[in-house]
Protein backbone atom coordinates (compact mmCIF):
# COMPACT_ATOMS: atom_id res chain seq x y z
CA UNK A 1 0.00 0.00 0.00
CA UNK A 2 1.46 3.41 -0.91
CA UNK A 3 2.00 5.98 1.82
CA UNK A 4 -1.00 8.21 2.53
CA UNK A 5 0.18 11.80 2.90
CA UNK A 6 -1.85 13.66 5.53
CA UNK A 7 -1.83 17.38 6.25
CA UNK A 8 -3.18 18.64 9.57
CA UNK A 9 -3.57 22.39 9.80
CA UNK A 10 -2.61 24.21 12.99
CA UNK A 11 -3.13 27.82 14.01
CA UNK A 12 -3.12 30.06 17.09
CA UNK A 13 -5.78 28.91 19.57
CA UNK A 14 -6.25 25.55 17.86
CA UNK A 15 -7.65 22.95 20.27
CA UNK A 16 -4.73 20.72 21.28
CA UNK A 17 -6.44 17.33 21.08
CA UNK A 18 -8.15 18.31 17.83
CA UNK A 19 -4.82 18.09 16.02
CA UNK A 20 -2.71 16.03 18.44
CA UNK A 21 -5.31 13.25 18.68
CA UNK A 22 -5.43 12.55 14.94
CA UNK A 23 -1.64 12.95 14.76
CA UNK A 24 -1.32 10.24 17.42
CA UNK A 25 -3.75 7.93 15.64
CA UNK A 26 -2.04 8.12 12.26
CA UNK A 27 1.50 7.93 13.65
CA UNK A 28 0.58 5.00 15.89
CA UNK A 29 -1.09 3.25 12.95
CA UNK A 30 2.13 3.59 10.96
CA UNK A 31 4.15 2.19 13.84
CA UNK A 32 1.81 -0.76 14.27
CA UNK A 33 1.77 -1.45 10.52
CA UNK A 34 5.58 -1.38 10.42
CA UNK A 35 5.70 -4.10 13.06
CA UNK A 36 3.42 -6.27 10.91
CA UNK A 37 5.18 -5.49 7.64
CA UNK A 38 8.76 -4.32 8.34
CA UNK A 39 9.68 -3.93 4.68
CA UNK A 40 6.62 -1.97 3.60
CA UNK A 41 6.46 1.78 3.09
CA UNK A 42 5.10 3.84 5.97
CA UNK A 43 1.31 3.65 5.97
CA UNK A 44 0.85 7.33 6.85
CA UNK A 45 3.04 10.42 6.73
CA UNK A 46 1.69 13.40 8.68
CA UNK A 47 2.64 17.03 8.06
CA UNK A 48 1.56 19.81 10.42
CA UNK A 49 0.77 22.90 8.34
CA UNK A 50 0.71 26.45 9.68
CA UNK A 51 -0.47 29.72 8.18
CA UNK A 52 2.67 31.67 7.29
CA UNK A 53 4.62 30.99 10.47
CA UNK A 54 5.78 27.62 11.69
CA UNK A 55 5.39 28.72 15.33
CA UNK A 56 1.87 28.26 16.69
CA UNK A 57 0.44 28.77 20.17
CA UNK A 58 -2.46 26.41 20.69
CA UNK A 59 -5.08 26.80 23.40
CA UNK A 60 -3.85 27.20 26.98
CA UNK A 61 -0.43 28.33 25.71
CA UNK A 62 0.64 24.98 24.23
CA UNK A 63 3.42 25.81 21.75
CA UNK A 64 3.97 23.71 18.65
CA UNK A 65 6.08 24.01 15.51
CA UNK A 66 4.57 23.29 12.11
CA UNK A 67 6.46 21.24 9.53
CA UNK A 68 5.35 23.49 6.68
CA UNK A 69 3.18 26.50 5.90
CA UNK A 70 0.41 26.97 3.38
CA UNK A 71 3.07 28.43 1.08
CA UNK A 72 5.24 25.30 0.94
CA UNK A 73 2.95 22.46 2.01
CA UNK A 74 3.30 19.17 0.12
CA UNK A 75 0.59 17.60 -2.01
CA UNK A 76 -1.89 15.80 0.23
CA UNK A 77 -4.04 12.70 0.03
CA UNK A 78 -5.93 13.64 3.19
CA UNK A 79 -6.51 17.12 4.59
CA UNK A 80 -7.64 17.38 8.21
CA UNK A 81 -8.71 20.74 9.65
CA UNK A 82 -9.01 20.86 13.45
CA UNK A 83 -11.01 23.31 15.48
CA UNK A 84 -10.58 25.63 18.42
CA UNK A 85 -11.05 29.39 18.23
CA UNK A 86 -11.39 29.77 14.45
CA UNK A 87 -12.59 33.38 14.16
CA UNK A 88 -9.24 34.74 12.93
CA UNK A 89 -8.74 31.86 10.49
CA UNK A 90 -12.20 32.45 9.02
CA UNK A 91 -11.13 35.99 8.14
CA UNK A 92 -7.90 34.93 6.46
CA UNK A 93 -8.87 34.62 2.82
CA UNK A 94 -5.49 33.11 1.94
CA UNK A 95 -6.18 30.28 4.38
CA UNK A 96 -9.67 29.64 3.02
CA UNK A 97 -8.33 29.72 -0.55
CA UNK A 98 -5.56 27.29 0.38
CA UNK A 99 -8.06 24.88 1.95
CA UNK A 100 -10.07 25.03 -1.28
CA UNK A 101 -6.97 24.37 -3.40
CA UNK A 102 -5.76 21.54 -1.17
CA UNK A 103 -9.17 19.89 -1.25
CA UNK A 104 -9.11 19.88 -5.05
CA UNK A 105 -6.47 17.11 -5.00
CA UNK A 106 -7.31 15.18 -1.81
CA UNK A 107 -9.03 11.84 -1.65
CA UNK A 108 -10.46 12.71 1.78
CA UNK A 109 -11.05 16.06 3.48
CA UNK A 110 -11.95 16.01 7.17
CA UNK A 111 -12.51 18.28 10.13
CA UNK A 112 -12.62 18.03 13.89
CA UNK A 113 -14.93 20.20 15.99
CA UNK A 114 -15.13 23.80 14.71
CA UNK A 115 -12.81 22.97 11.85
CA UNK A 116 -16.10 22.38 10.02
CA UNK A 117 -16.58 26.16 9.94
CA UNK A 118 -13.41 26.52 7.87
CA UNK A 119 -14.47 23.83 5.41
CA UNK A 120 -17.91 25.44 5.18
CA UNK A 121 -16.39 28.89 4.63
CA UNK A 122 -14.43 27.40 1.73
CA UNK A 123 -17.74 26.25 0.23
CA UNK A 124 -16.83 22.58 0.47
CA UNK A 125 -19.75 21.38 2.57
CA UNK A 126 -22.72 22.94 0.78
CA UNK A 127 -25.65 20.52 0.76
CA UNK A 128 -23.75 17.90 2.72
CA UNK A 129 -24.41 16.20 6.05
CA UNK A 130 -21.96 17.52 8.64
CA UNK A 131 -21.46 17.78 12.37
CA UNK A 132 -19.36 19.74 14.87
CA UNK A 133 -19.06 20.21 18.63
CA UNK A 134 -22.54 20.16 20.19
CA UNK A 135 -22.04 23.65 21.60
CA UNK A 136 -21.32 25.10 18.15
CA UNK A 137 -24.10 23.41 16.17
CA UNK A 138 -26.54 26.36 16.48
CA UNK A 139 -23.88 28.79 15.23
CA UNK A 140 -22.88 26.49 12.36
CA UNK A 141 -26.52 26.12 11.34
CA UNK A 142 -27.14 29.88 11.49
CA UNK A 143 -23.98 30.85 9.64
CA UNK A 144 -24.19 28.16 6.94
CA UNK A 145 -27.88 27.31 6.43
CA UNK A 146 -27.04 25.33 3.29
CA UNK A 147 -25.46 22.58 5.41
CA UNK A 148 -27.40 19.54 6.60
CA UNK A 149 -26.48 19.46 10.28
CA UNK A 150 -26.46 16.13 12.13
CA UNK A 151 -26.88 16.23 15.91
CA UNK A 152 -25.53 13.69 18.38
CA UNK A 153 -23.08 11.98 16.02
CA UNK A 154 -19.42 11.31 16.78
CA UNK A 155 -18.64 11.78 13.10
CA UNK A 156 -20.45 12.05 9.79
CA UNK A 157 -19.27 10.92 6.36
CA UNK A 158 -20.70 12.39 3.16
CA UNK A 159 -18.77 11.57 0.02
CA UNK A 160 -15.08 12.42 0.48
CA UNK A 161 -15.89 14.69 3.43
CA UNK A 162 -15.80 13.48 7.04
CA UNK A 163 -16.61 15.83 9.91
CA UNK A 164 -16.47 15.01 13.60
CA UNK A 165 -17.93 16.38 16.80
CA UNK A 166 -15.76 17.93 19.48
CA UNK A 167 -12.25 17.18 20.61
CA UNK A 168 -12.13 13.45 21.49
CA UNK A 169 -14.48 12.60 18.62
CA UNK A 170 -11.54 13.33 16.32
CA UNK A 171 -9.89 10.17 17.62
CA UNK A 172 -12.88 8.05 16.62
CA UNK A 173 -13.03 9.70 13.21
CA UNK A 174 -9.31 9.21 12.65
CA UNK A 175 -9.53 5.52 13.51
CA UNK A 176 -12.41 5.28 11.05
CA UNK A 177 -10.15 6.85 8.42
CA UNK A 178 -7.38 4.37 9.21
CA UNK A 179 -9.89 1.56 8.66
CA UNK A 180 -11.13 3.16 5.45
CA UNK A 181 -7.65 3.60 4.01
CA UNK A 182 -5.66 0.69 5.43
CA UNK A 183 -8.21 -1.79 6.72
CA UNK A 184 -10.25 -2.55 9.82
CA UNK A 185 -7.58 -4.79 11.34
CA UNK A 186 -5.00 -2.00 11.47
CA UNK A 187 -7.54 0.39 13.00
CA UNK A 188 -8.44 -2.15 15.71
CA UNK A 189 -4.76 -2.82 16.44
CA UNK A 190 -4.08 0.93 16.57
CA UNK A 191 -6.89 1.54 19.07
CA UNK A 192 -5.59 -1.36 21.15
CA UNK A 193 -2.04 0.03 21.07
CA UNK A 194 -3.39 3.39 22.24
CA UNK A 195 -5.50 1.75 25.00
CA UNK A 196 -8.40 3.63 23.51
CA UNK A 197 -12.05 2.48 23.47
CA UNK A 198 -12.88 3.25 19.85
CA UNK A 199 -16.46 4.46 19.33
CA UNK A 200 -17.38 3.48 15.77
CA UNK A 201 -20.77 5.13 15.56
CA UNK A 202 -21.31 7.76 12.90
CA UNK A 203 -24.10 9.76 11.35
Amino acid sequence: MPTTHIGITIFDDVEVLDFAGPFEVFSTASRVARRLHPDADASFAVTLIGHVSRQVTARAGFRVTADATINDAPSLDLLLVPGGVVDTELERREVIEWIRRADATTQITASVCTGAFLLAEAGLLDGRQVTTHWEDIPDLRARYPQLRIVNDARFVEDGKFVTSAGISAGLDMSLHLVAKIAGEDLAVRTARQMDYAWVRERG
